[in-house]
């Protein structure tokens, strides 16, 4: 009987204990009304990039309803922490009976799922995580045209990142988001000073805090940054110094908690809304200090946790998504974090000066069986600018290095005026699919990868000549076509070298990627567009197996 008792007892207090937990969302009942005025849940930007990449808006972009959100935030027995619009769901604290209570209450709750999955009534259920020691502390651990790189010139070279320097590729036009613990003193340093004189930073937000201070918290975020946009003449050169950077604070790193992915993720979302390319996060999620919310090795499959569900839809939003693969090569757990085990993310672990594999880099592959990390850079030693003195340093060592200095490159490879536009009617496939193999093909031991090198260095040299290539496949200019007037308020004329256009077609899509005219064997130059609304169009001109596309302003 008092073994009944102790177990009824332990019960009630897990029962009663504050728990964290997603509340997913059945619908949005505003979706048509965000979706017919974009502008209201994304930038211009983040449309143009759509509208490059020929991917269609949809509900995932649309806010979370403001009605269900607040219905649920009035609720007195339940704290709201976060919300994600991605995955339609919100992150909530409560104790676990008035949690379960929800569903009752409330008909648009879909499912509650919670972080500790014991406590869910269907879905996955693990065994114990191989170790239940938050790696929290150690997270961060030390084991930061023609340019003279000075003390950056190993890192840069071994990736052949001279190369796209030379060719002019040094980030300009694209816009970088650092998702990291903080970004101390990057308004003052000298270091990046060039970045903040040319307006290079456009903002940011401190998630952790719900304010705008993005210039405080933990270091880390500092010297990520300062790989990609450091800058000291003649002494240190950052691998991407004409991109744009919006930096961001997700993690709290005085703890380990749930709450932190869900961070990154409204993170991700809020770049994406703002057009970001690029996203570095220098972060990994195993454990945490509530043991019952740790993954398993079970959990890196790509689309178990919060976070790599999350990263997963950003990347089918068009952004290219870097992430560290994790310090853990040499502790019982050895494997990658999340979201570094999401397919679509790129994922990079660490070598030393000499190229040889740093221990503490974390191995692959995912519970799954695909291979990460994919690529490998310098995170052994590597040349960053100090937070504190701004001076350069080689005492730090990690994978959260390493990815920075990846992360930077493949802003360079990326550069928006260096190749052709992808057609509308392309997939999302044929951008970021061409990007990522010409990197992974390039790496030295692409034909024998193995569990913690991966594919190993990249030679982005050969890399762009590949790149190059594969774009030069996905679209061919026809060769004197001129669109005119455009702006267009009525009518616009198609003029090419050959004027027979009985082989010609085209097509015009809107900016939800919606194709709102077709017309094959062109009879007349001159087209009709008096029905379209105002706004931005793309245009894509057919000719057999050439086609070109065209931004095309309606007024």
């Amino acid at each position: 009987m008092k073994k009944l008792l102790l177990f009824l007892f332990i019960t009630a207090l897990q029962v009663n204990a504050q728990e964290d937990a997603w509340i997913f969302l059945k619908d949005k009942p505003n979706k048509t009304t965000f979706l017919e005025n974009p502008l209201t849940m994304l930038s211009q930007r983040a449309l143009d990039r759509r509208s490059k990449l020929s991917i269609s808006l949809d509900s995932l972009d649309v806010p979370i309803d403001q009605t269900y959100y607040n219905l649920i935030k009035n609720e007195s027995n339940i704290i709201v922490l976060a919300k994600s619009k991605w995955l339609n769901a919100i992150h909530i604290q409560g104790e676990v009976n008035d949690i379960n209570n929800l569903s009752s209450i409330h008909n648009f709750i879909d499912h509650i799922e919670f972080a500790d999955k014991t406590l869910n009534t269907s879905g996955k259920f693990s065994s114990k995580p191989i170790s239940t020691i938050s790696n929290h502390y150690n997270k961060f651990s030390e084991t930061l045209t023609d340019f003279n790189y000075g003390d950056a010139d190993n890192q840069i070279k071994m990736l052949k990142g001279d190369h796209l320097h030379e060719q002019g590729l040094t980030g300009a036009g694209q816009i970088i988001a650092i998702i990291d613990a903080g970004f101390p003193n990057v308004n003052t340093l000298s270091a990046f000073q060039r970045i903040r004189d040319n307006n290079q930073i456009l903002g940011g937000y401190n998630f952790a805090d719900r304010n705008t201070n993005i210039y405080s918290r933990n270091s880390h975020g500092t010297h990520v940054l300062s790989a990609i946009a450091g800058y000291v003449e003649d002494e240190f050169v950052g691998t991407a110094p004409d991109a744009k950077f919006y930096l961001f604070i997700s993690e709290i790193y005085e703890t380990e908690t749930i709450l932190e992915e869900t961070l990154w993720v409204e993170a991700a979302e809020r770049a994406d809304s703002l057009g970001v390319d690029v996203i570095n996060t220098s972060l990994g999620y195993t454990t945490f200090d509530n043991p019952n919310h740790s993954h398993t090795y079970q959990d890196m499959d790509g689309k178990t946790t919060f976070i790599s569900r999350g990263a997963e839809i950003g990347a089918s939003r068009g952004l290219l998504l870097v992430n560290a693969a994790g310090n853990d090569g040499n502790n019982t757990w050895k494997y990658i974090g999340a979201p570094a085990d999401a397919p679509s993310v790129i994922t990079v672990g660490a070598v030393d000066a000499s190229e040889n594999i740093a221990s503490f880099s974390s191995f692959g592959p995912t519970w799954d069986g695909r291979i990460k990390p994919e690529i490998l850079s310098q995170g052994k030693n590597p040349a960053l600018i100090d937070y504190s003195s701004g001076n350069i340093t080689t005492s730090s060592s990690g994978t959260s290095f390493s990815s920075p200095i990846m992360a930077g490159l493949i802003a360079c490879l990326n550069q928006n005026d260096s190749f052709p536009l992808i057609s509308s009617g392309q997939t999302l496939e044929n951008y970021n699919y061409h990007l990522k193999k010409a990197v992974y093909e390039s790496a030295d031991r692409y034909n024998n990868p193995l569990d913690q090198y991966g594919y190993g260095i990249p030679n982005f040299e050969e890399a762009l000549n590949s790149y190059r290539a594969s774009l030069s496949i996905i679209e061919n200019k026809i060769k004197g076509l001129k669109v005119y007037p455009n702006p267009v308020k009525k009518q616009f004329i198609i003029s090419i070298d050959n004027d027979d256009l009985n082989n010609f077609a085209i097509q015009i899509f809107n900016i939800l990627g919606k194709k709102v005219l077709e017309k094959t064997n062109l009879k007349s130059k001159t087209i009709d567009v008096s029905f379209l609304n105002k706004g931005v169009y793309i245009l894509k001109v057919l000719n057999k197996n050439e086609y070109k596309t065209i931004k095309l302003i309606k007024e």
